[in-house]
């Protein structure tokens, strides 16, 4: 999954990413609004962490311009005001979520995980396709029950799949979801993410799940 974090407090964006990255989420930060919008409108992420009081635009105004673009990225604002009008603006604003400072760290993370669930999972996190169970809130998954243990980026990879069913995939897509802008990869990095995949759950399984489709990417789908 991948989260953007705009935050102009240099040591809480410095923790904000080091939290996510360990709970491992893919993250991007920057420390403006005029850098939020950018990657915003650049970058498919799966949720955005955005401090309402920002250098150039703020939170607000970053929102209320990619919805204008019809982008629906669940949006956490944080912020250190803390009167109902001010929450109810932000809301009202298009955020899905608002958080006041100081917060706990452990509050941040589950009402991010809400704002990643699904609509049609509002109250579970498990996804199932034939045979193949992933449970996202758990990081666990399994084949005919059998427990199957995954590295962090092979179960980014195949949550991003199966969160997807039935959708061809592009290399390109994979790899913009998975990692940062810091990223550095191989060009055929993908592909052996999806051979390590194909190893743990397709070859002592059936049906073959994972599916190639030639001169444009991978599939999750049952035959």
């Amino acid at each position: 999954m991948r989260i953007l974090i705009a935050e102009d407090e240099k040591d809480l964006n410095s923790i904000l990413t080091k939290t996510l990255k360990k709970e491992g989420y893919s993250v991007d930060s920057c420390f403006c609004g005029d850098d939020a919008l950018y990657f915003l409108t650049s970058t498919e992420y799966d949720a955005a962490i955005l401090d309402i009081m920002m250098p150039g635009l703020s939170g607000l105004e970053v929102l209320s311009r990619i919805r204008k673009k019809g982008l629906t990225v669940p949006v956490l604002f944080l912020t250190a005001r803390d009167s109902v009008d001010d929450r109810v603006m932000g809301l009202d604003s298009g955020a899905n979520d608002y958080l006041v400072k100081p917060f706990a760290f452990k509050e941040l993370l589950a009402r991010l995980r809400v704002l990643l669930r699904t609509p049609a999972q509002n109250t579970d996190t498990c996804f199932t396709l034939s045979n193949l169970k992933v449970d996202i809130g758990a990081h666990r998954v399994f084949r005919n029950d059998v427990e199957i243990i995954l590295s962090s980026k092979e179960f980014s990879i195949l949550e991003y799949m199966i969160r997807n069913p039935g959708i061809v995939l592009s290399r390109d897509k994979i790899e913009q979801h998975i990692w940062n802008y810091d990223y550095e990869g191989g060009s055929n990095v993908i592909d052996v993410y999806i051979r390590y995949l194909r190893k743990k759950i397709d070859d002592t399984f059936t049906p073959k799940l994972i599916h190639t489709v030639r001169g444009v990417g991978y599939v999750l789908k049952e035959e």
